[in-house]
């Protein structure tokens, strides 16, 4: 009787044992990853200013206006990390334009004309799972052309320069996503020939933009 008790009580204590050595939950692995290409169309509003001189005068413009597009880019989200890296381009057409009087052209009145745009950025994210925090950076470039108003002639040419900015971007669905950015970009000092004068530019813009994106499925 009593070596009965005692197994049982050996039983006991060995279950009790068991109990407090049970294993350890497994990580939670993420339910969602960043990684691979993307594509998607954008529209927003421009806020340029055009800082412009010419024969002693400084005729200023804010052209602002819409913008549509597109856009591509890769991302890699590191294993086991809410770490984003990427890279991105896009085109887009804009319809900003402004134009002012100035004594240079007899009163007559010039034009800053900004039409296709884009750039090529950088970009580093931190992922909440689904949502995701970014910021960007990278290469700008815009079709930018300055009419005389009232005097004729024009000019245009590609100015280059430079962006920043960052957005943030959800997950809707597995390849699904939608986002909103800031950019701001410098696009430099370009020289034009506008009614026999020279003309000297330097734009700058500011644009905030909606977009919705497709992320395809890789087998990478």
């Amino acid at each position: 009787m009593s070596a009965a008790i005692a197994l049982t009580a050996a039983g006991t204590a060995s279950a009790a044992d068991l109990s407090a050595y049970e294993p350890a939950p497994a990580a939670a692995v993420p339910s969602f990853s960043w990684s691979g290409p993307y594509a998607g169309v954008q529209a927003g509003y421009d806020w340029y200013e055009a800082d412009n001189k010419v024969g002693g005068f400084s005729p200023g413009t804010k052209p602002n206006g819409f913008s549509i597009g597109g856009y591509a880019g890769y991302n890699h989200q590191f294993d086991n990390s809410p770490i984003v890296l990427g890279v991105e381009a896009d085109i887009n057409y804009s319809d900003a334009k402004a134009d002012r009087g100035t004594r240079a052209f007899g009163g007559a009145g010039i034009e800053n004309d900004i039409g296709w745009n884009g750039a090529v950025r950088g970009r580093l994210g931190y992922a909440f799972d689904r949502f995701l925090v970014y910021g960007a950076g990278g290469l700008a470039y815009a079709e930018h052309e300055i009419k005389g108003k009232g005097v004729g002639g024009s000019d245009d040419t590609i100015a280059v320069g430079w962006t920043i900015g960052g957005g943030v971007e959800a997950a809707l669905t597995d390849n699904v996503s939608a986002r909103v950015e800031y950019r701001y970009s410098d696009f430099g000092t370009d020289s034009f020939s506008v009614a026999g004068s020279r003309v000297k530019s330097d734009v700058t813009d500011n644009r905030v933009l909606l977009g919705l994106g497709y992320k395809f499925s890789t087998g990478w």
